[in-house]
């Protein structure tokens, strides 16, 4: 039965439709909406200064060493732009093929645990297209929708070497295991590595091959992934030296998770916001009850929980955390929600619910009735808001029509694509766009350009095709012996923080914050009187 997802056709083309509407989606978001900081500018400019530089070891960020991330996302950058030529578009769809990629692999993965059913695959490709943080994660310019391919590449891998017994899968799950190390780090392990060392536990009789066998092929994995790993890290070390070393594979790895026990964040963060991570699926109570009468001993439902409950537990642990640091968890959540709705149809109604009373409060903070602030300030056109806020509305009442996974799925797509629509078409857009200030740096390098009062986080280098660093200057005494040494140089500053003494010559608003541009000309023309 594959009631929830579209029967006959969601068994033949299995993933691909969830894949392509995710992909629409995406789409949307590169085109209607910019590059949003301080996060997407920052890697894509990282990405810029890399190919500017013409090395593709080394990553920087404002032109001095950045260890913070590996270069897997910064190559496949650069690899689509050796096809397009430097483009933020082209680059910006990075992370969605990246995500694509990842619904296509978890249809594949479903259909290998469930090989019974052929209409697995469809329901978990859809399962995880509808997943909210999923969509937003994996149409953004960050690692962690490259990250969940990569995963799913590795638990592919291992269960096929379960199911063979040949330690060719345990290298290629190595392999994967490897790629997902250039991604982000050994964070990798903290997803898939529970799932190797505990075979046994999830896999069914006949493939487990034992804790010998699967602790052998763990150590394979292992071995190589840190083998493809190395061929980076090391020809990188030696071009960056001991320091760079130290930093990433210390302070920016082993560092962190040793010191992650200080519990910036408390460690029920996660729980507080699984309304949001489980977003629709959690809103579907027919799956509820589904779950408490399924089999639970079943391979791929045991694979799905020693995938999703340790890195929870882990992650919950570690003080810092983020929402989208759970993204490698959501295709797991996909193969549990595509299996439970195998034999039953859920109502939508909860999820469009949610998608109608979205709708409903941009048109109650359009009139006034509920306080939108900063945001409510940027909610122009009103037009533009009220179509937004209509067409939300109109999908809710599709959604609650269609029924089943599949509306709520769409609940979820329809959800994301109004909000793009929304930061598009409305002042949102623009007052997030690093192009509005980078447009004006862009031919005063030669001058010089200081940021006063604020750490630069490369926001308008990739904006402005920067090919020189912008200087941090944060007390007044460094300023002075800075505009000595530039006498035609731009300063950048926030006019709520601590200003250069002389009026600014444009005011400029950026992410909701009043920054302005000082003219060192106008230092020594006059302007202090």
């Amino acid at each position: 039965m594959q009631q929830g997802f579209g029967g006959i056709a969601t068994a033949r083309w299995g993933a691909l439709p969830a894949a392509m509407a995710f992909l629409v989606v995406a789409v949307s978001g590169i085109l209607l909406r910019p590059a949003l900081p301080v996060d997407e500018t920052r890697y894509l400019s990282v990405a810029w200064e890399m190919w500017f530089r013409g090395d593709l070891l080394v990553p920087t960020k404002n032109f001095a060493l950045y260890t913070h991330k590996p270069p897997l996302l910064f190559w496949l950058i650069h690899a689509i732009w050796q096809v397009t030529g430097v483009s933020e578009i082209a680059a910006r769809m990075a992370g969605p093929l990246a995500a694509t990629a990842a619904i296509l692999v978890t249809g594949r993965l479903a259909a290998r645990l469930w090989p019974d059913d052929p209409g697995a695959a469809g329901r978990a490709g859809w399962a995880l297209a509808g997943s909210a943080v999923f969509v937003i994660s994996g149409q953004l310019t960050m690692f962690d929708a490259l990250l969940a391919l990569c995963t799913l590449l590795t638990m592919l891998a291992v269960l096929t070497a379960g199911r063979t017994g040949q330690r060719r899968w345990w290298v290629a799950a190595g392999l994967a295991l490897g790629l997902g190390g250039l991604t982000k780090g050994p964070v990798i392990l903290v997803h898939v590595l529970p799932a190797m060392l505990a075979m046994p536990l999830w896999a069914a009789p006949a493939h487990s091959r034992g804790w010998r066998a699967g602790l052998e092929g763990t150590g394979i994995a292992l071995a190589t992934g840190a083998a493809l790993v190395a061929l980076w890290v090391v020809p990188a070390g030696l071009a960056a030296g001991a320091g760079w070393l130290d930093a990433v594979l210390w302070r920016q790895s082993a560092g962190r998770m040793a010191e992650s026990f200080a519990h910036a964040r408390p460690w029920w963060f996660y729980i507080a916001l699984l309304p949001i991570l489980l977003f629709p699926w959690a809103y579907l109570p027919k799956l509820w009850h589904q779950a408490r009468s399924v089999g639970w001993s079943e391979p791929g439902l045991r694979l799905a929980l020693v995938w999703i409950v340790p890195a929870f537990v882990g992650f919950s642990l570690i003080s810092g955390k983020q929402l989208h640091y759970l993204v490698p968890e959501l295709p797991a959540v996909a193969l549990v929600v595509g299996r439970l709705s195998r034999a039953v149809r859920p109502s939508a109604m909860l999820p469009a619910l949610v998608v109608g009373a979205v709708g409903l409060l941009l048109f109650a903070g359009l009139v006034g009735m509920v306080p939108m602030g900063r945001i409510g300030t940027m909610l122009q056109p009103s037009w533009a808001v009220v179509l937004v806020a209509t067409a939300l509305v109109g999908v809710a009442f599709g959604v609650a029509r269609l029924g089943g996974s599949i509306g709520a799925a769409f609940a979820t797509l329809g959800l994301v694509l109004g909000l793009n629509v929304l930061v598009g078409g409305t002042a949102i857009g623009s007052r997030y766009d690093a192009h509005r200030i980078a447009d004006i740096l862009t031919d005063r390098e030669e001058e010089g350009i200081a940021l006063y009062d604020e750490e630069y986080q490369a926001e308008f280098t990739f904006a402005g095709r920067l090919t020189r660093p912008i200087t941090e200057v944060s007390m007044l005494p460094v300023l002075s012996e800075w505009i000595e040494d530039h006498p035609e140089g731009l300063i950048i500053g926030r006019k709520d923080r601590d200003m250069p003494p002389w009026p600014f010559h444009q005011e400029i608003d950026f992410r909701g914050r009043p920054y302005a541009i000082w003219r060192v000309a106008d230092y020594g023309n006059g302007a202090m009187q």
